[in-house]
C-alpha cells in the first residue's frame, strides 16, 4: 500500500505537523514580528477601520499571515479588517454576534456588528515562547463555543511539548480552567449537549475528551495508519466534526479513510473515502453532509491534487477539484455554497478564498485577507 512507503520519508522529518519547520518561513508579505512580549492585561478596543456592521452572509476570516480578521463580501472581497492579535488561527462566532479568535497573544473578542475588538483575553498556559509566526508558534489554534454560549474552549499549542485546553467565561472574559491535552491541538469541538469538549491533538495521534462538569480528561488514539514516524509522520488527525445524528466524531484521513469515533466507548470504525489527497479542514451541515478540504498530495507520484469532498450522510461523495492548497471550510446558511480558505498551514498558501457552488461544482477564486485560515459565515 502506498502509505507504507511514506513511513520512511516521514522518519527523516525531524519535527513536523504536515511539513518541515521550513514551512513557517513562507512569505507573508510583511516583516516578522520578532520576539514580542505577551499581553498581561486586556488591551483597549482596537480596530483598523470604521465601517457599518456586517450583512448576513458576510464571511469572517482569520488572517494567519497578519494580526487581523477580515470581513469579506462573498461577491466583492474584503470590506473591512479589524486588529485581533498576532497570527490568528481558528475562530468561532456566537449568536450574539461576538467572534472569538485564537491568536498567538490570546483570545480576541470581536464585535462583528460594530467591528471592534472588545478585548484580548491572555492565556494562562506557561512556556508559550515569544509571540511569533508560523504553524509551530505558541498560542491558540482550534477554538469552539459551548451551545449555551457561556464558555469558549481554545486549544493552546506549547512549542515542543503537550498543549492545553483553556476555558474562557464569555461573561467575565476570564480563563476559568486549564486542562492538559496532547501536542498541537489543531481543532476543538463541543458535544451537542455541551457536556464534552474534544481537542484534536495533531502530533499525538489522538483526541482529548474533556468532561465540562468534572474537568476530567481522557485521550483516545485516532491513528488509522498507526503512529510509525512519530512527530515526522504525515498521517495524523487534523480537524474533526461532530455528527448531528449521534454525536460521533468524524476524522477524514488522506481522502482514503473516514474514522468514525464514538467518544463514549472510545471505539471507532473506518469508512472508505475517495478523494485520495491529504485532508485538513472539515465542517458538517445540520443534515449531516460532511465537507473535507483536500490540501494536495503528500506523495506527488500517487496522490491527487487539492479538492473539496462533499460527503452525504449515506456515504456518497462528490469530489470537487480546487486550484491550489486550502485549509478550512464554511458553508452558507442555505447550504448551497462552500467557502474554502487558501491560507494553509504549510508553504504554498495563497491570499484568498475559493467559492464553491455545491450543486454544480463550479468554483471561483476571491482575493481575501492575508493567509486566511479559520472562517465563519455571519
Amino acid at each position: 500500500m502506498k502509505r507504507l512507503a511514506l513511513a520512511a520519508t516521514a522518519v527523516a522529518v525531524l519535527v513536523t505537523g504536515c511539513a518541515t519547520q521550513a514551512s513557517d518561513n513562507s512569505p507573508t508579505g510583511r516583516p516578522s514580528s520578532g520576539d514580542r512580549s505577551r499581553p498581561s492585561a486586556t488591551p483597549q478596543p482596537d480596530r483598523t477601520t470604521k465601517a457599518p456592521g456586517a450583512a448576513a452572509g458576510t464571511l469572517l476570516v482569520a488572517d494567519f499571515g497578519a494580526d487581523t480578521v477580515s470581513f469579506v463580501d462573498p461577491d466583492e472581497g474584503v470590506v473591512d479588517s479589524v486588529r485581533a492579535g498576532h497570527a490568528p488561527y481558528g475562530l468561532v462566532v456566537g449568536d450574539d454576534g461576538r467572534a472569538w479568535v485564537a491568536t498567538a497573544e490570546g483570545v480576541a473578542v470581536i464585535d462583528t456588528k460594530t467591528r471592534e475588538r472588545e478585548a484580548l483575553v491572555p492565556y494562562e498556559t506557561d512556556n508559550l515562547g515569544p509571540v511569533t509566526d508560523g504553524e509551530y508558534r505558541g498560542g491558540g489554534m482550534g477554538i469552539a463555543l459551548a451551545p449555551d454560549g457561556e464558555h469558549v474552549y481554545v486549544g493552546v499549542n506549547v512549542p515542543g511539548g503537550n498543549g492545553t485546553l483553556e476555558t474562557v467565561d464569555t461573561r467575565t472574559l476570564k480563563v476559568t480552567d486549564t486542562a492538559d491535552v496532547g501536542r498541537r491541538p489543531f481543532d476543538v469541538d463541543v458535544s451537542r449537549d455541551g457536556r464534552e469538549v474534544y481537542a484534536t491533538d495533531h502530533d499525538s495521534f489522538d483526541v482529548t475528551v474533556l468532561d465540562t462538569d468534572s474537568g476530567d480528561t481522557r485521550r483516545i488514539e485516532v491513528a488509522p495508519y498507526g503512529t510509525e514516524g512519530g512527530l515526522g509522520s504525515w498521517l495524523k488527525p487534523h480537524y474533526a466534526a461532530v455528527r448531528p445524528s449521534d454525536g460521533k466524531l468524524l476524522f477524514p484521513f488522506e481522502g482514503e479513510k473516514l474514522v468514525v469515533l464514538d467518544p463514549d466507548t472510545g471505539r471507532s470504525t473506518i469508512e472508505r473515502m475517495t478523494a485520495d489527497t491529504h485532508q485538513h479542514g472539515v465542517t458538517i451541515t445540520p443534515d449531516g453532509t460532511l465537507l473535507a478540504v483536500g490540501t494536495g498530495p503528500i506523495d506527488p507520484a500517487e496522490d491527487e491534487g487539492p479538492s473539496l469532498t462533499v460527503r452525504t450522510k449515506d456515504g456518497k461523495e462528490k469530489v470537487i477539484p480546487l486550484d491550489g492548497p486550502h485549509e478550512d471550510v464554511a458553508v452558507s446558511a442555505d447550504g448551497r455554497t462552500a467557502y474554502v480558505t487558501g491560507g494553509f498551514t504549510r508553504d504554498g498558501y495563497w491570499n484568498g478564498i475559493t467559492v464553491v457552488d455545491l450543486g454544480s461544482g463550479d468554483t471561483r477564486r476571491l482575493a481575501a485577507g492575508e493567509r486566511p485560515l479559520g472562517i465563519a459565515v455571519l
